[in-house]
C-alpha cells in the first residue's frame, strides 16, 4: 500500500506530457506514411473517367505507387481497398494488384463503411502494422460513381422498418442534408456562402499548382457519346472547380430535393466524382531499413454513431472524441480536411465545434472537388500533408460525414517540415 500510496503522489507531482509532445515522438515501431498519391478527380458521368472500369484505374493507381515510390513489391504483405459501390471490389483489389506488379504473397481485402472507406482501409493496414501482423501495406480508397450509385433495391424486412432509426437508415442522403438545415437552423445564405468559398480556395490552389505533388496522370480510354469512337486521353487534373464561382452565381441554382427542403442544391452540395487515392505505409524501422522516406506518422483513428437521419454532424462528435483520446484540442492542429457532403453538415460542424476556417480545406473541398465515396478518406491524407507540407506545419485531422449516421476522424503528423 505505501509503494501505492508513493507511485500516486509521484504521477500527481510529475508534469504530464502534453498530447503534441506525445504524438510528435519517433520511435522505431511506429507507423508511418512514405508514399501518398491520387488520381485527378473527373466529373461523374461526363468527365475524364466516365468509361473507366475501376479495376483499371485501381491498376493503374498502384502501379504508379510501385514507380514512384520505388520499392520491392515483395516488401508490401496487405493492400485494402476502401469502396462503396461494388460488391466485388475484393476481387477487383486481388487481380490489380497482381496485375500492377505485386506478388501472389501480398494479400488483399476490401472495407465498405460508406464515405470513410478510405480512412477505414488505411486505420486496418495501420492497425496490422501496429499489432506486428506485418511491417509493410498499402490503403487505397477508390469509387467510379459513373458506374451508379449506392442505394438500396428495397427496402428492409417489416421487423426492422419497426424501428424508427432503422427506417431513417433508408434516407436519401439529401434529405439528411435537409434535416440538419432545418434542425439546426443552418440557411440557404450560409450554406451557399460556405460552398463559395470551396470554389474560390480550389481555384486559388489549382491556379497555384498546389495540387501537383499529390496527381499522378493517368492514361485512359473515353468514348464519345454520339460516335462511340474511343481515343485515349490522360487525366492530369481535377475537373471539379469551377472557376469564377461566387456566392451570388449560387444562389441561384434551385434546390435539388424539393421534396424534402430548399436549402441543399447541386452548388453546395458535393460532385457526383471518379477517382482513387493510395497511401504506401509500413514501421518506421522498416522505412529506414528501406531508404524511403517519412513523409509522416498515422497517429490514430476513430469512428462514432449518431441518429441517423441527421448523419451529416457525425465530424462534430467523432472529432472531440479523438482529439480527447491523445489529450489534444483543435487549437494544436494545423491543418484540417474535412469532407463537404453537403454546405448544410460543413457550415454545422465549423460553428459546433469552433474550427478556425483558415485551417479547414485550404484547397477547397468535396464541394469543388468532389466526393469520390470510397476514395474520399485517402484523398484527405493525401492533400491534408501537401498542404501541411507547403505551409511547414505538422499536425493533420481529417473527418467525414458518414451514410446511416456515423462519424470518422484520422490524425496524422507531417514529417516533411
Amino acid at each position: 500500500m505505501a509503494v501505492e500510496r508513493l507511485n500516486s503522489i509521484v504521477s500527481h507531482l510529475t508534469p504530464r506530457r502534453s498530447g503534441l509532445s506525445t504524438i510528435t515522438q519517433q520511435n522505431s515501431d511506429d507507423v508511418v506514411i512514405t508514399l501518398a498519391i491520387r488520381t485527378p478527380l473527373a466529373k461523374g458521368f461526363k468527365g475524364g473517367f466516365k468509361d473507366t472500369q475501376l479495376d483499371y484505374l485501381v491498376y493503374s493507381l498502384l502501379k504508379k505507387l510501385i514507380e514512384k515510390s520505388n520499392i520491392d513489391p515483395q516488401m508490401v504483405e496487405d493492400i485494402c481497398l476502401g469502396n462503396v459501390n461494388d460488391g466485388k471490389a475484393t476481387y477487383t483489389i486481388r487481380a490489380a494488384a497482381l496485375a500492377a506488379g505485386f506478388p501472389n504473397t501480398a494479400a488483399a481485402s476490401s472495407v465498405n463503411r460508406f464515405c470513410s472507406s478510405g480512412l477505414k482501409a488505411t486505420q486496418d493496414i495501420a492497425n496490422q502494422i501496429s499489432l506486428g501482423n506485418i511491417e509493410c501495406g498499402v490503403a487505397i480508397g477508390a469509387e467510379m460513381m459513373s458506374a451508379g450509385g449506392d442505394r438500396l433495391a428495397q427496402p428492409f424486412h417489416d421487423e426492422i422498418l419497426k424501428n424508427q432509426e432503422a427506417a431513417d437508415c433508408m434516407q436519401p442522403m439529401g434529405q439528411t442534408s435537409e434535416n440538419v438545415g432545418k434542425d439546426f437552423n443552418i440557411t440557404r445564405e450560409a450554406q451557399d456562402r460556405f460552398a463559395a468559398e470551396s470554389y474560390q480556395r480550389a481555384e486559388r490552389a489549382q491556379k497555384a499548382g498546389w495540387f501537383d505533388d499529390e496527381i499522378v496522370p493517368i492514361t485512359t480510354t473515353v468514348k464519345d457519346p454520339k460516335t462511340g469512337e474511343e481515343r485515349k486521353i490522360t487525366v492530369t487534373k481535377d475537373e471539379g472547380p469551377r472557376w469564377g464561382t461566387t456566392y451570388e452565381s449560387l444562389s441561384k441554382v434551385r434546390p435539388a430535393f424539393p421534396e424534402y427542403g430548399d436549402k441543399s442544391t447541386g452548388g453546395n452540395s458535393s460532385q457526383v466524382t471518379d477517382g482513387a487515392a493510395a497511401v504506401l505505409m509500413m514501421k518506421r524501422s522498416t522505412a529506414l531499413k528501406m531508404n524511403q522516406p517519412i513523409l509522416a506518422k498515422y497517429v490514430g483513428a476513430t469512428v462514432v454513431g449518431l441518429a441517423p437521419r441527421i448523419m451529416g454532424i457525425g465530424p462534430s462528435l467523432a472529432i472531440p472524441k479523438l482529439l480527447g483520446k491523445y489529450n489534444l484540442s483543435l487549437a494544436d492542429i494545423d491543418v484540417i480536411e474535412l469532407n463537404e457532403a453537403f454546405a448544410s453538415m460543413a457550415v454545422y460542424c465549423v460553428n459546433t465545434l469552433g474550427i478556425d476556417a483558415s485551417k479547414m480545406n485550404v484547397r477547397g473541398g468535396a464541394i469543388a472537388l468532389g466526393h469520390p465515396l470510397g476514395a474520399t478518406g485517402t484523398r484527405q491524407i493525401c492533400t491534408g500533408l501537401s498542404e501541411c507540407r507547403r505551409q511547414k506545419k505538422k499536425i493533420l485531422l481529417t473527418s467525414m460525414c458518414i451514410g446511416t449516421g456515423q462519424g470518422m476522424a484520422g490524425l496524422f503528423v507531417n514529417e516533411m517540415v
